[in-house]
């Protein structure tokens, strides 16, 4: 065995990660060797076995993991169906006549499926096969179109029940139930900015987002009313059935997401669009979303334990404490080594790599640790629209059509716009605590 100091162990773990990913060595593989080299070399291999399994058991027998499938299972049989196209057809007739109005309708779509799906894949695509042909056709300006398509999508990550919150949740010991609370705030404030940004380039550039023809403004009043209220009922009757029962304390996060799952599957038998291939979909997606993000949860948990047992932790944590401009500087430090890593890596491996690491800096900044957790979520909102890790991109990228006439340069430069009102919202967020704090202090209970 050899005897690494802790500077050592954090330089050599980290630079292998660095460069393994790099190179570009699937996460999972690049954690785990790396934790196992550096663990049989310091601890031998009994040692170095014995902390793996501690770690991974704890985490395979952690109760609030169980809701990751099925608040996947639950944004998997939404997508199939067919309640987004029901949903954007009501918003369509509401703002269509408005300059910008099929752009705000997307960002607002977006906010309405997040509580629902939670799957930012699911969540662009649906977003993305419904919106895009709609404003293209009506003239709208291509950077525009991709930057709502991406930007509205993006928000399933955020507002609950949010994949990413189901997952910080037990790394950073925080109630998934206030995480979920505390992330309403941030979410509306940034689909808020999304559309003021929509309706202030349309007031300024009106051929960028032009209102719906006269013709087809030529809709009563009732049937809009109508189409409108019967595409929100359904998601609105979902996201109460999941959060309602978080907020007033009927049940917990887990629970509530098996009664998630068992509302979007009565939605889709609702809608007649339930079968036996329809199921068979989403139990294979279900299961190949969940393994991918245990998966790299385990290697990740290989990687954290072996380097906070040499001693790894506590150098990241003097170099952050040790940061020109106090309690401040830390925090800054800290949300750029996130926007960093989340240009490079999944947030999924974010999450469990450096949560454990940084989550113990926010009491002994003063910081409440609520707070310090969601502009954490908030600033990886940004990592699905910021190459080259952006998946979002990539997303609306695979599955636009040859005639939409979309390249990746249209995407980057609609999604830039979004990623500076994220930065916006975080420095509102630390302006004003109680965006994030405020719903989770009314909870009926923890």
């Amino acid at each position: 065995m050899v005897d690494m100091s802790p500077e050592t162990v954090t330089i050599v773990m980290f630079g292998l990660a660095i460069v393994g990913i790099l190179i570009g060595f699937p996460l999972v593989f690049v954690l785990g060797s790396i934790a196992m080299l550096v663990g049989v070399l310091n601890l031998g291999s009994a040692g170095a076995w014995s902390l793996f399994y501690v770690r991974i058991w704890d985490m395979m027998s952690n109760y609030v993991f169980l809701a990751v499938p099925m608040f996947v299972f639950m944004g998997m049989m939404v997508e199939k169906s067919g309640a987004a196209d029901r949903l954007y057809a009501g918003l369509h007739l509401a703002f269509g006549p408005f300059r910008g109005g099929l752009a705000i309708a997307t960002i607002l779509m977006g906010t309405i499926l997040a509580a629902c799906v939670g799957v930012i894949a699911a969540s662009v695509i649906m977003i993305a096969l419904i919106a895009t042909p709609s404003m293209l056709q009506r003239g709208y300006n291509k950077d525009l179109v991709c930057g709502c398509v991406c930007a509205g999508g993006t928000l399933g990550i955020l507002i609950p029940p949010s994949l990413m919150l189901v997952v910080y949740g037990p790394m950073a010991q925080i109630s998934v139930g206030k995480l979920f609370m505390g992330a309403f705030g941030p979410g509306f404030l940034l689909s808020g900015l999304y559309m003021l940004y929509v309706g202030m380039r349309a007031w300024l550039r009106p051929a960028d987002a032009p209102p719906l023809t006269t013709e087809e403004r030529q809709v009563t009043t009732a049937h809009k009313l109508n189409v409108l209220f019967t595409g929100m009922l359904p998601p609105l009757f979902l996201m109460f059935s999941v959060l309602g029962v978080i907020f007033f304390g009927i049940a917990a996060p887990t629970e509530a997401a098996a009664v998630g799952a068992l509302a979007a599957t009565a939605l889709t038998l609702a809608y007649r669009r339930l079968n036996w291939p329809v199921l068979r979909d989403c139990m294979i997606d279900t299961m190949r979303i969940t393994s991918m993000a245990l998966v790299i949860g385990w290697s990740a948990q290989m990687f954290v334990s072996v380097f906070l047992r040499l001693g790894g932790g506590n150098v990241i944590q003097d170099v952050l404490l040790a940061m020109p401009g106090g309690k401040w500087g830390t925090f800054f430090a800290v949300q750029f080594v996130i926007f960093i890593m989340g240009m490079l890596i999944d947030w999924i491996g974010i999450v469990f790599i450096m949560v454990p690491l940084v989550t113990p800096l926010a009491p002994a900044l003063g910081f409440d640790p609520l707070w310090f957790s969601m502009m954490i979520v908030v600033n990886l909102q940004m990592s699905f629209m910021t190459p080259p890790m952006a998946y979002a991109i990539f997303y609306l990228k695979g599955i636009a059509k040859p005639e939409w006439n979309i390249d990746t340069g249209h995407i980057i430069r609609g999604v830039l716009p979004f990623v500076a009102l994220i930065v916006v919202a975080l420095i509102l967020c630390i302006a004003i605590p109680d965006i994030i704090l405020w719903l989770p202090h009314q909870m009926i209970k923890f």
